[in-house]
């Protein structure tokens, strides 16, 4: 089936995010094609940096050269404490100021407008300006004001955003959702409260009939914290054998598909 188009739907989680990169190693290894991405939060970070021609080796060193200085840049508490720019002058380096309509493939972020209680699907204008509303954690990032109204994190209302994959003509979606696997701990940090808040506001969006994904890769990061990002190294490598794992899962939805068209 020439247009027969597979999808990969990466979700939200901040650090955990990371594992993102292993799926991605992996599903360029066995030769899966990738033909449509979507992102929420996190995942809307790591989706820009491939559909704007990063690959996963470099993103692994990236990540792991990465600190939090090279992003924070703290206000004076009102409605975020971070406010932002530093990460978005990042975002627009690292995706080369490219626009949705100068990538290769079909590719959205998603995000929450707090006016309109809604999910917003951005998939139009500059890629390094939709990541930033989708990776706006509430009471963290300075929420992002647009004409589409408040933006904050996608993770809010779609953690993983299979739907939007389907909608942007995906016939097989691969959901990554980096939240899946849970274990107790005590929150550390504030990020840390509000993301596992935003986790059991949005824990049954993944039931909901529309937004199954035909294979869930579930990588086992629940010991690392959403604001661990030094532990980037173990995310990656929790991504990669999560992903090879469900590859006979993968391979076996995309030949049905084949097969049926």
């Amino acid at each position: 089936m020439a247009d027969m188009r597979v999808g990969l739907a990466l979700g939200s989680g901040g650090a955990k995010g990371y594992a993102h990169i292993g799926v991605l190693r992996a599903l360029e290894e066995h030769g899966v094609p990738i033909d449509v991405v979507t992102g929420s939060s996190m995942g809307s970070l790591v989706g820009a940096l491939y559909v704007t021609g990063m690959r996963p080796a470099f993103m692994r060193r990236l990540a792991a050269s990465l600190h939090m200085r090279h992003w924070l840049d703290l206000v004076v508490p009102k409605v975020g404490l971070v406010a932002g720019e530093k990460v978005h002058d990042m975002l627009l380096l690292l995706t080369r100021q490219a626009t949705f309509e100068d990538v290769p493939k079909p590719f959205a972020c998603v995000a929450t407008d707090l006016l309109h209680r809604r999910e917003v699907v951005l998939k139009t204008g500059r890629i390094a300006d939709a990541v930033r509303a989708s990776i706006s954690i509430p009471g963290v990032f300075v929420p992002v004001v647009t004409e589409d109204g408040v933006l904050v994190d996608g993770g809010v209302l779609d953690r993983v955003p299979v739907a939007v994959a389907r909608e942007l003509g995906a016939d097989v979606v691969i959901g990554v959702d980096v939240g899946a696997v849970h274990r107790a701990r005590v929150p550390e940090t504030v990020l840390d409260v509000v993301m596992m808040s935003i986790d059991v506001m949005q824990a049954h969006s993944l039931t909901a009939p529309d937004n199954q994904p035909d294979v869930c890769v579930e990588p086992d990061v629940a010991d690392i914290g959403t604001s661990q990002f030094h532990r980037s190294e173990e995310a990656v490598e929790a991504g990669y054998r999560a992903a090879l794992e469900a590859m006979p899962r993968i391979l076996a939805a995309i030949g049905r598909a084949e097969h049926a068209s």
